[in-house]
């Protein structure tokens, strides 16, 4: 069965949501994170529930519903989200009042809505959605893992458009404890000059990504999803380049058929070691592009690879902010995703042209 991605839409740090150009003038940020660049959350959520609603609920909430207005649909056959924090500022606010309170009279609404699941199940009730809801918390494959459930969803006929997306938010508490477990850097730095810093950390990042997947052909499909693989904590660089050439194996592909490969590069130099052993070897006579410099590094920042993925094929163009060698001047037809997070959670991401 083919699995066509009918739409998308994303809230990121760059000028991704309701903007026709594609990343013709990158946002550019000189610190150690970047914040979503938030829409008119008022065309999608009314006003009252807005002030209620955390950062990361306004985020997935707005590009679910923008995602299935640019396609047309009004009710989805089913919502699948993938995080691996959750709704942080309301886990951080409850916590908080816990212990300012002494534990005593708490307001239950931060806890309500700390939840994982809590902007697939706002989404629901916005939409009266009473289709298939859940919710993958897989750490660094929660997206992979969303997009494999609505695979298999379609292949058994269960359920047609169904709404896939990832969503993460960067807090103050949890940048500080992540810049202090070595994931992010100590001093400033220019996200799009990120990859010639060779020091330790990358830049810290959020945003919410939601796709629309059905089986059937349609003239608007951004492109068609071949397939997902997800590995852990693979022994050596020999075992990442057999799983890639095993994954392409299965469509009958080699690494020579692929037109462009997008990788989870992100700056940090122990964790591009494992890209620039690959850009040595498998993806050596292979066009390369990057995109955490644009959206910064978080869990579920694969789900924004796929964005840009998708509308390369869509609209034939590589924007040229994410090209990290020459790219052949045919527009792309067969593009391969390959992101790890911390080395542990790798995954592969397979596109095509309809």
């Amino acid at each position: 069965m083919k699995i066509y991605i009918r739409s998308s839409a994303a809230v990121s740090p760059q000028n991704t949501f309701e903007n026709i150009e594609f990343l013709t003038e990158p946002a550019e940020y000189y610190g150690t994170r970047l914040s979503a660049i938030d829409p008119d959350y008022s065309q999608f959520i009314d006003a009252k529930s807005i002030r209620r609603m955390s950062h990361v609920i306004k985020m997935g909430v707005a590009s679910a519903k923008n995602c299935l207005n640019r396609a047309n649909v009004e009710m989805p056959g089913a919502i699948i989200t993938g995080t691996a924090f959750g709704c942080l500022d309301d886990t951080v606010s409850f916590l908080t009042r816990m212990i300012e309170m002494e534990e005593e009279m708490l307001p239950p609404t931060a806890f309500i809505q700390s939840t994982h699941n809590t902007v697939a199940a706002q989404i629901a009730l916005l939409l009266k959605c009473h289709n298939y809801n859940s919710t993958f918390v897989h750490k660094g494959i929660s997206f992979e893992s969303a997009l494999l459930d609505a695979v298999m969803l379609l292949n058994e006929n269960e359920a047609d458009n169904i709404l896939v997306g990832g969503t993460e938010e960067l807090t103050d508490t949890s940048f500080t404890i992540l810049t202090r477990l070595g994931l992010y850097k100590r001093w400033p730095v220019d996200n799009l000059s990120i990859f010639n810093t060779q020091s330790k950390g990358s830049i810290g990042g959020e945003g919410a990504v939601f796709f629309l997947l059905s089986d059937k052909e349609n003239a608007g499909n951004l492109a068609e999803f071949k397939g997902v693989q997800t590995f852990y904590k693979p022994e050596s660089i020999e075992e990442v380049e057999k799983r890639i050439t095993l994954f392409l194996k299965q469509y009958n592909l080699s690494i020579e058929d692929i037109d462009l490969v997008i990788t989870g590069k992100n700056g940090d130099l122990k964790n591009d070691t494992v890209y620039d052993q690959l850009n040595q070897s498998v993806f050596s006579n292979v066009s390369l592009a990057n995109f955490k410099h644009l959206c910064g590094e978080y869990p579920t920042a694969s789900s924004f690879g796929l964005w840009l993925a998708a509308n390369i094929i869509k609209r034939g163009e590589v924007p040229a902010v994410v090209i990290e060698d020459e790219v052949n001047t045919d527009p792309p037809k067969k593009i391969l995703i390959y992101n790890h997070y911390f080395n542990t959670y790798h995954s592969l991401m397979l596109l095509t042209a309809c």
